[in-house]
């Protein structure tokens, strides 16, 4: 078994804090509408809290893509072929990367993650199970170009971000981290993404709004974290989860609203919240064929292949990496 090691890549300063972290905690805080972007609910206890999301009853995204896995095993190998360093934007998950590697015969497997612990655990369990297969965890932001493992420089690569991960951003932060992916993995690599569906509001409210109360827990984690990471006092007990459906902009919001006035500091900076006063946590776009190929071209990836569930409720897409182009 190879021993995942991996890099770190994610900057901290003298007291280990996380200087991407609280710039954009403080910048979100100071606006407006206040707002975290997503990708920081994942600390150790997110990324849990996230996998106990995944096998909610309400929450139909993790289902409907390993049918899309299981159910194109065959065509993924044939589509995508042996022999490609698998690099993963996010810690795998237990039961979809496990069908992707099976399928297609990689040779070798690179996740990246910003949370460490959970990188290397979960790094480390992939490479239990794929015991001939080489294992390069990255400690990394991926929303920037991230310098891969030395081991495979020269290897063929397959990009792969399921579960919709996309639909968190807005379309101009969208289109910025798939270019940095082609970045990453280079012009010709191919890029395996997931992407959500537009349907019935009551179930895209329910599948962010889950009757055992797991997906407020995750949400109200990101300032649990910002009190233990950033030196603050935010009072944790005066927020409430709310998902609520945008249809202007097909996609559901995650807020934590204030029940009441707040004020509070993090980092030494000083802020205020009137009653009914929302921190902006995360999108959720879902997408139809059209919307999706849009948003793949604007990044530099052009589409290939695309499979839904039988539901027709989720999305999985195979791009390429093209070269880019100064007229059309």
């Amino acid at each position: 078994m190879t021993t995942p090691k991996g890099l770190k890549l994610v900057e901290r300063d003298a007291t280990g804090v996380d200087t991407a972290f609280r710039a954009d905690v403080l910048d979100g805080l100071a606006e407006a509408q206040k707002a975290v972007p997503a990708r920081w609910f994942y600390d150790d206890a997110g990324s849990q809290l996230f996998e106990d999301i995944t096998q909610l009853p309400e929450y139909y995204p993790t289902r409907a893509e390993t049918e899309i896995l299981r159910g194109g095993a065959k065509e993924f190998a044939e589509l995508i072929g042996p022999g490609r360093a698998v690099v993963e934007f996010g810690s795998g998950s237990s039961v979809k990367t496990p069908l992707l590697l099976s399928a297609i015969a990689p040779s070798a497997y690179v996740p990246l993650d910003i949370s460490g612990d959970f990188l290397r655990a979960a790094a480390a369990d992939l490479a239990a199970k794929f015991p001939g297969l080489p294992v390069w965890p990255v400690e990394a932001d991926f929303m920037r170009r991230v310098e891969l493992p030395g081991e495979v420089e020269g290897l063929p690569k397959l990009g792969f971000f399921p579960g919709s991960t996309i639909g968190n951003m807005v379309a101009r932060t969208a289109t910025d981290l798939l270019r940095s992916m082609r970045e990453t993995l280079g012009v010709g690599a191919l890029l395996l993404i997931g992407m959500d569906l537009i349907k019935d509001e009551e179930l895209l409210v329910a599948a962010y709004d889950d009757a055992a109360g797991t997906t407020a827990k995750f949400n109200l984690n990101l300032l649990h974290r910002i009190n233990r990471e950033l030196q603050a006092d935010i009072p944790v007990a005066a927020f409430k989860h709310e998902a609520r459906w945008n249809d202007t902009y097909a996609r559901i919001e995650m807020h934590l609203v204030a029940q009441e006035d707040v004020s509070f500091s993090v980092s030494g900076q000083r802020f205020g919240m009137t009653a009914g006063e929302s921190i902006h946590t995360e999108n959720s776009h879902k997408f139809t064929r059209r919307t999706s190929n849009t948003l793949l071209a604007a990044g530099g990836w052009e589409p290939r292949a695309r499979w839904t569930d039988s539901e027709e409720r989720f999305s999985l897409l195979l791009a390429e990496a093209r070269s880019p182009r100064s007229a059309p």
